[in-house]
């Protein structure tokens, strides 16, 4: 596993987000209405149901936190040791274990508080219960706010580590500070490490990665490394410490002879000395870096000799290099790359894995059956093939060479004809006749394209005899046009049709006088409320009286204008002062009736001679029996909304308030 696979560990909330989190979820997905009048076996599970969902919540949370975040002792030895010097590992340990008990804690507390719960003889006794059992659990985990801000600090730090794969070709950079570790490592892959002119520039591992041989490889510039005891390094230190001991790669430990690091070239060896058990098992290459300023050759006899004590090692590899004027650079990369694969395949081999393998191998080793020598077959024209030469005038001719003897680019045509293969060559630039014993070799393509003439001109004849050509509305030049025009037809009538529905659309829900108030109800309620409703009251006599004199202007205009035709109550000739001017006394003007509907009823309005809704019954006690006959059997197609007895439609075959939304109390069969 590599350190790629812990950056997809879930932050960590506080505790009392945590609490936030798992309240609310239950307050969400779990029924809460509840009533004292309900059997106590209802509340009971009512308030049992909250208690389990609170509890499984927690579990739930918990356990994912448990399972994203690694176990130190199942991790790689290189990845364990690296979390036990940046974290800790038994503070580490402790704040997952505080969690797991955390989580033991809780459903015990559940387990309790539901057994108590089946006891619960009241509503408000079973409240109670679930009031501290949910108590109970949110104090231990509010006990827990420091190991989960702990572990959140470590998520946060896992997620900034770079991608190191273990098991990958590696190269391991290290050596004292500022000997130019950092720029090795920029020079061969695409890496940005900072690179200043102190120590400890570096104080974390960085990766690069580059190709060779088609391989991938990993670089891992490690911080410097000062000689002194184990005990004694800090957490920048121990990482290059951990990396050397646990990582099977290739060391390439890096000395400045020049001194310019600021540590002597006695100081670097020794610390090679020092650290030198941490390289068993590698290849190691000795890199001594900025050659550009001093060189191997510069040292003094003593300084030479303890470099040279190091060369001369067993394995031991060297390489001059300089960053800065890239000498050595790409040597010293392919030196320590083969040098791990040749490490690589003898370890492989020194394996009992490869025994098992050779097994199961066969290399057939083909033997002489005589002492004939029987040397490779080469053909004669690969023996004398000679090599391009430009300047041989013998050499064979390229078409390029045609092409600038005839002009050159733009003025040479290229001849297409030389590579036709036809039986004679001198056929080869021959005209192809247009005409050929008196007759076009064209009309010899289609032999039935005269007939095909015909009929084509006979189908036109026909279409046009018939008056297919005659409206040019109807003709489209293509079928993409016809299909533009159809969706544009297709799009008016929608328009038309959403238009219609809008206008259609009944947007009264209520009655026009359901929300009415009287003037009356209006100031009493406000004098209750404490209020002086004299300027609304004296407002709306006022535009009470101006609307009453504007229907009164408005009636007298409408009564001018019509002229009504009374019928007479008998024949007699009674009734002529209604439809006579008579001098002196005024006929006074009656108002007249309405309906709710606001439609003016005729005076002597006629009335049928029999009641149609009393035919074919005995009486009116038979007819009112019938209609309530009938209003029965109607009643359940209007509960179910149905135009009749033929409306078999199912408007909405899953409701929305059945199938969305928070659950309530009550029946659940029809989910």
């Amino acid at each position: 596993m590599s350190t790629s696979g812990l950056k997809a560990i879930a932050p960590v909330p506080k505790a009392s987000d945590f609490l936030d989190i798992v309240l609310s979820k239950t307050q969400r997905k779990t029924p809460t209405v509840i009533h004292k009048n309900f059997k106590i076996s209802r509340i009971r599970n009512f308030y049992m149901r909250k208690v389990k969902f609170t509890q499984d919540s927690f579990d739930e949370k918990l356990g994912a936190i448990l399972e994203e975040f690694p176990i130190i002792d199942d991790l790689h030895p290189f990845l364990s040791s690296l979390l036990n010097v940046l974290y800790d590992k038994n503070h580490y340990k402790l704040a997952l274990g505080q969690l797991r008990t955390a989580r033991h804690l809780i459903d015990q507390v559940a387990k309790d508080y539901v057994r108590l719960l089946k006891f619960g003889d009241s509503l408000y006794r079973c409240k109670q219960l679930k009031r501290a059992a949910l108590g109970r659990m949110a104090t231990i985990m509010k006990r827990q706010n420091e190991a989960l801000e702990f572990l959140e600090e470590v998520r946060k730090h896992i997620s900034r580590l770079p991608a190191i794969d273990p098991t990958a070709r590696t190269l391991l950079i290290c050596g004292y500070p500022n000997v130019g570790k950092s720029s090795f490592i920029n020079k061969v892959t695409r890496a940005d490490v900072d690179v200043q002119p102190y120590a400890f520039t570096t104080k974390s591992l960085f990766v690069g990665h580059l190709d060779h041989r088609y391989m991938r490889w990993q670089v891992i510039d490690t911080p410097g490394i000062l000689d002194h005891p184990l005990e004694e390094m800090n957490n920048i230190e121990m990482q290059s410490i951990t990396a050397l001991a646990h990582l099977k790669a290739c060391i390439l430990y890096f000395m400045d002879l020049s001194e310019q690091c600021g540590y002597s070239v006695e100081a670097q060896c020794q610390l090679f000395h020092s650290i030198k058990p941490l390289f068993a098992n590698k290849p190691t290459v000795l890199v001594l870096n900025k050659a550009d300023v001093a060189r191997l050759d510069d040292l003094t006899p003593e300084r030479r000799a303890m470099v040279d004590e190091i060369i001369n090692a067993e394995g031991m590899r060297h390489v001059q290099v300089s960053c800065y004027t890239d000498e050595g650079v790409m040597t010293l990369k392919t030196t320590a790359c083969d040098a791990l694969l040749e490490h690589r395949v003898d370890t492989k081999l020194k394996g009992n894995k490869v025994n098992a393998i050779l097994n199961r191998l066969h290399v057939a080793q083909p033997k002489p059956r005589d002492d004939v020598v029987r040397a490779p077959f080469i053909p004669e024209a690969v023996k004398e093939r000679k090599k391009f030469d430009k300047n041989d005038p013998s050499r064979r001719r390229l078409e390029r060479d045609i092409e600038l003897e005839e002009g050159g680019a733009g003025v040479y045509n290229i001849n297409l004809k030389k590579n036709y293969m036809l039986a004679n060559e001198e056929w080869k630039n021959d005209i192809m006749p247009e005409i050929m014993d008196g007759k076009n070799i064209a009309d010899f393509i289609d032999p039935e394209i005269l007939e095909k003439l015909e009929a084509l001109e006979r189908e036109e004849e026909k279409l046009e005899a018939e008056g297919f050509y005659d409206s040019e509305s109807d003709m489209f030049d293509s079928e993409d046009e016809r299909e533009a025009v159809e969706a544009k037809v297709a799009r008016e009538k929608k328009l038309i049709s959403q238009s219609t529905k809008k206008a259609m659309k009944n947007r009264a829900a209520l009655p026009r006088t359901a929300g009415l108030r009287t003037l009356t109800e209006l100031t009493t309620e406000m004098t209750k409320a404490g209020l002086d409703p004299s300027r609304i009251q004296e407002r709306a006599e006022m535009l009470a009286k101006v609307q009453g004199a504007k229907r009164k202007r408005q009636r007298e205009e409408d009564e001018a204008e019509m002229d009504v035709d009374e019928e007479m109550g008998d024949e007699s000739g009674e009734g002529e002062g209604e439809w006579m001017d008579v001098d002196g006394d005024e006929v006074p003007k009656l108002k007249r009736a309405k309906a709710n509907s606001g439609a003016v009823i005729a005076k002597n309005a006629r009335h049928p001679r029999s009641n149609r809704q009393l035919a074919g019954l005995r009486d009116e006690a038979q007819a009112s029996k019938a209609v309530k006959l009938r209003n029965l059997g109607q009643r359940e197609r209007n509960m179910q909304a149905r135009a009749g007895e033929s409306d078999r439609a199912i408007k909405t075959k899953m409701p929305k308030h059945l199938f969305a939304g928070k659950r309530k109390m009550g029946k659940t069969d029809r989910r």
